[in-house]
């Protein structure tokens, strides 16, 4: 019952933050963040309800990294998808150069195990990879992963995950999320995608 509490008053607060926003008309280089209120096992081990960031390329159309790899999706496809998007901009970006590094990783295969030391790329992984600012410098560091609980357990889910790949669950290396990135002093999040 707490989890439940603790799940709407995340999202209240997401909900909050992004109508204080004054303009949210989609940019090129804007971060789409994926709220999933119903939960999953991302959200469960991560500090919000966020579980999926993609990259807008135009008023069309975003980059992302999906189950079938890098790809450029139509974005009324990610309208239709349950749940919704809030916008965030990124603050200090070279978003041309950003988006163009995006766009080097097209086609590169999806990371279904979320390791930074592999050549496959999750959605968040690809974000953290091509922002930089004017100065060609990352804005995206990683942080270390975390797949435990609010109590500090490791989850069932991502021990079971782990071990049906004949691994240890990375508990601390590093990575990313789509809600840590959220909350990154560079991005602000200007309003639902629409």
């Amino acid at each position: 019952m707490a989890r439940r509490w603790s799940i709407r008053l995340l999202t209240a607060g997401i909900c909050l933050a992004v109508s204080s926003c004054q303009s949210y008309s989609l940019r090129q280089g804007d971060l789409l963040f994926h709220v999933a209120p119903q939960g999953n096992a991302i959200t469960a081990v991560t500090a919000d309800m966020l579980d999926h960031v993609a990259i807008a390329l135009s008023k069309d159309s975003v980059i992302e990294a999906v189950d079938r790899g890098v790809v450029i999706t139509p974005l009324d496809s990610l309208r239709r998808q349950p749940g919704y998007y809030i916008i965030g901009r990124v603050r200090q970006a070279d978003r041309r150069q950003s988006v163009e590094n995006a766009r080097r990783y097209l086609g590169r295969a999806y990371d279904h195990v979320f390791l930074a030391t592999n050549s496959d790329i999750y959605c968040s992984e690809l974000v953290q990879l091509s922002y930089v600012d004017k100065h060609g410098q990352p804005l995206f560091t990683t942080i270390p992963m975390s797949f435990h609980d609010a109590t500090g357990h490791i989850t069932d889910y991502w021990r079971t995950f782990y071990a049906r790949r004949g691994m240890d669950v990375p508990e601390g290396q590093p990575g990313t999320n789509p809600a840590e990135l959220s909350k990154r002093p560079v991005v602000r999040l200007c309003g639902r995608l629409r």
